[in-house]
């Protein structure tokens, strides 16, 4: 398909471009997660091989000039919790801040979430330009909710700060990259003592972190190279930043190679074993809950652009649904009308009587779209299985140590 868009490069319309750019980011992503072999996705492979030990150069220097204090971290004055991970994909953050914002809140703390708002829109590049030839203030951070009210919607804010915003009353989301920044205005602004980063681990300008690294179980490091060839953002020696280790998408089996492999560069580190389970289904648009069980014998159409589509296929087939028909798209895809009407076409034709989503994609979809047929998100939240007793008491445990380790010179706060 690729191939055939190159050869009519010429001819091609606004929605070709960016089918192509599709096209070509789904053959990188067929390599760099080894779901295909052979021909020309060998000589990509060789190729990207090639830029991930330059990749792994970058990274190495970045971090050795922190660790030297070349560059400097900045100190905010409150707790700052880092929820991220060493690769790329999905490894379940989102649920993960969602409950440590909402179990922070209860305790009493105000609390911002700070996210870079991956693939949200972003200032114009003229009012950029505009701004530093006349040398005005940065623009302030997106503010997406003030802790009452949703400002932004999913395209402006980004999905992951859109969903967490609507989440989660009485919790400020703001979205910049620049994360100090955006932490000062939080601070100032709105007066909060905590600040949640999403996606953060290799944010390192923030001193004071508390470091809460996440690992999936299912595909742990991929094939254990750095970006590009690989799904590797860090070597994995700078597991040893990480404060916790959460395994997240655990099945309860204990995995004897993983858990060696993290000991291996962090020996004493924390491990909190969880599981992502649905909770129940919402449909697009409403309010109300309806019961898992309710999947059981149904015919469904599976909708996802996210960076695992197996694990979410599988949960829901384990529900006693019967998969009529899956589309996949890359992750944060932006659906378009056509992929929508084309998508759910397939779906009426293959006998589904429902389309069933994630909840991060529903926040894309329009009720236009889905009023060909009835469309539900899954709700999914973290269980925790091993490490500690409950959400609660790790949060606990995390965020309020009664006593420093012995020997440890490094406050949270």
């Amino acid at each position: 398909m690729l191939i055939l868009r190159l050869l009519k490069l010429h001819k091609l319309s606004r929605e070709d471009i960016k089918a192509w750019g599709d096209d070509a980011l789904a053959w990188v992503a067929d390599v760099v997660y080894d779901r295909k072999q052979g021909g020309w996705f060998s000589v990509l492979a060789a190729f990207l091989w090639v830029l991930s030990y330059v990749f792994e150069g970058v990274v190495r220097l970045r971090t050795a000039l922190y660790d030297a204090r070349i560059f400097r971290d900045q100190p905010l004055g409150c707790l700052v919790v880092v929820v991220g991970n060493l690769t790329v994909g999905g490894t379940g953050k989102t649920p993960i801040v969602e409950k440590f914002a909402r179990s922070l809140t209860q305790r009493g703390r105000k609390v911002a979430i700070l996210s870079r708002g991956y693939m949200s829109r972003s200032e114009p590049l003229f009012r950029r330009a505009w701004r530093w030839l006349t040398h005005a203030d940065p623009e302030p951070p997106k503010v997406v909710s003030d802790g009452h009210q949703v400002f932004l919607n999913s395209e402006d804010a980004g999905d992951e700060p859109y969903m967490l915003a609507q989440n989660l009353p009485g919790v400020i989301v703001l979205v910049d990259k620049n994360r100090v920044k955006a932490g000062h205005y939080a601070v100032q602004k709105f007066g909060v003592d905590t600040l949640i980063l999403d996606d953060g681990y290799q944010y390192l300008p923030l001193r004071g972190r508390l470091n809460l690294l996440l690992v999936d179980k299912t595909n742990p490091f991929g094939n254990k190279r750095l970006l590009p060839r690989g799904i590797l953002r860090e070597p994995l020696s700078h597991l040893k930043r990480a404060s916790y280790i959460f395994i997240t998408k655990s099945d309860g089996l204990a995995d004897r190679e993983l858990e060696a492999t993290l000991r291996r560069h962090h020996p004493n580190i924390d491990l909190i074993e969880c599981t992502h389970k649905p909770q129940f289904l919402m449909r697009v648009g409403d309010t109300n809950r309806v019961e898992l069980s309710a999947l059981q014998g149904k015919k469904v159409a599976a909708l996802s652009g996210i960076a695992s589509p197996e694990s979410f296929e599988r949960f829901i087939v384990q529900q006693g649904a019967v998969l009529a028909h899956t589309a996949r798209f890359l992750d944060h895809h932006r659906f378009t009308a056509y992929e929508l009407a084309s998508f759910y076409e397939a779906a009426l034709n293959a006998g589904a009587e429902w389309v069933v989503t994630t909840e991060k994609d529903a926040v894309r979809l329009t009720q236009e779209a889905t009023a060909a047929i009835p469309t539900y998100f899954l709700r999914m939240e973290i269980d925790i299985l091993t490490g500690d007793k409950d959400f609660a008491v790790a949060v606990d445990r995390i965020c309020f140590p009664k006593l420093a380790p012995r020997g440890s010179t490094r406050s949270f706060i």
